[in-house]
């Protein structure tokens, strides 16, 4: 089951349920524009690669499109496309002005040295750079991409257009990046987190979670539950998983992480298999890192009763349904893991004003956007007797065709 599969279905059910023409369906599915480049780059050794590059943008009936850039070896342009149209819901569920895009480059981060990394993401930019712009699709980060390759993007499109610091987001501090940037989509998907759980009657003191994923979000994620007094008793990153029963210390945990980059050998905690973790009995199961994590194969294995989308596509909708008949509760990534799109909304808006705010504004930003986005999808879900996932594409999908219809077909 790829993304794309998912992406379509989860799509098309809000859309029926809401009576779309057929006409109007394929207009809000299908991309406005989907570019395929070849990056060829020189080798420290002499030699030449190529590798695939793609930029898809979606709609942009609702502001510039955004959409990050992702690298992996796996990539390939139905998967672009699926993300692409997920940025468009997104952007709409939270509210911000934006469309949706995404941009990938099929390679693997670890083939490469450092001289030849720069050169490819220079490549790519170059290639793509004729259709981003700070109104019209703006680029961040996603996986494998972190801040210094943003400072490239920037760099090497400032060459050719001149100095437009919102065409990127993710940027470093030092080149107009936004205090708070790195911990907000954990900071998001805590908060819906919290929201979650008090809609159903429990507080995060001495719930217990499980974090399938401890990168940038997982990390930050589990940061914020810690300090909220949940206890976090597992997680997993790329090599394995970890868990102890009364709770991980997280602020440990992160710095074992930093200091060795791998979560084995942590004081205290038991090793286990990643796939173990899905199954763990806990309150609530955070998938953070890649997409169908949870699939028919292991859905009727979950004994969590909320599970939190922090990764894009985590939960195949084979195993979405299986879920819903066992009546776990689903937080769907077009919510949950909006918190990066806000902070992306709030790095654009502060570099158009040639201004920075502080942290704690940032972070207060955040904090509404998520509320005000999980009060609606809430309202929705409980006056339509529909799942949150459903609930979340009527909201996008209604206010995208609602802009489409006003600035004419």
């Amino acid at each position: 089951m790829d993304a794309m599969e998912s992406a379509a279905h989860y799509f098309r059910e809000a859309a029926r349920l809401m009576e779309l023409s057929p006409r109007i369906e394929e207009l809000l599915a299908m991309p406005s524009r989907e570019i395929r480049v070849q990056c060829t780059i020189e080798r420290d050794d002499g030699s030449v690669a190529t590798f695939k590059g793609y930029r898809v943008q979606h709609d942009g009936s609702r502001g510039p499109m955004k959409g990050g850039l992702r690298c992996d070896p796996s990539l390939g342009g139905l998967e672009v496309n699926a993300l692409a149209s997920l940025m468009t819901w997104k952007s709409a569920v939270v509210g911000v002005p934006f469309g949706g895009s995404q941009g990938g480059i099929s390679v693997d981060r670890c083939t490469l040295s450092e001289r030849e990394w720069e050169r490819l993401i220079r490549t790519y930019t170059r290639q793509v750079a004729d259709v981003l712009g700070e109104q019209v699709d703006i680029t961040g980060p996603d996986l494998n991409a972190d801040e210094q390759v943003m400072a490239w993007v920037y760099d090497e499109y400032s060459k050719r257009y001149g100095n437009h610091p919102a065409v990127v987001t993710g940027k470093p501090l030092d080149l107009h990046g936004s205090p708070g940037r790195k911990a907000a989509a954990g900071r998001g998907v805590a908060a819906i987190t919290r929201l979650a759980a008090q809609a159903v009657g429990k507080d995060l003191v001495g719930v217990r979670v499980a974090i399938h994923g401890f990168g940038n979000v997982g990390q930050h994620t589990a940061r914020y539950l810690h300090e909220a007094g949940a206890h976090v008793v597992a997680v997993a990153d790329s090599k394995g998983a970890i868990f102890r029963d009364d709770g991980l210390h997280v602020p440990s945990l992160i710095d074992h992480k930093r200091r060795h980059s791998t979560l084995d050998g942590f004081a205290g905690a038991e090793n286990i298999s990643a796939a173990d973790l899905l199954e763990l009995d806990v309150h609530i199961l955070i998938p953070a890192s890649t997409s169908n994590i949870i699939t028919k194969r292991n859905a009727t294995d979950v004994r969590a009763r909320l599970i939190i989308e922090a990764a894009n596509l985590p939960i195949d909708h084979e195993a979405d349904e299986i879920l819903r008949k066992r009546r776990i509760q689903v937080i769907p990534d077009v919510l949950a893991s909006g918190g990066g799109v806000a902070a992306s909304y709030l790095e654009w808006v502060q570099n158009q004003q040639r201004y920075r705010w502080t942290e704690a504004r940032v972070f207060e930003e955040i904090d509404r956007i998520m509320a005000e986005a999980f009060a609606v999808v809430s309202d929705v879900a409980d006056n339509k007797k529909i799942p949150m996932r459903t609930a979340a594409y009527v909201v996008a999908i209604g206010r995208v065709g609602k802009a489409t219809v006003l600035r004419g077909l």
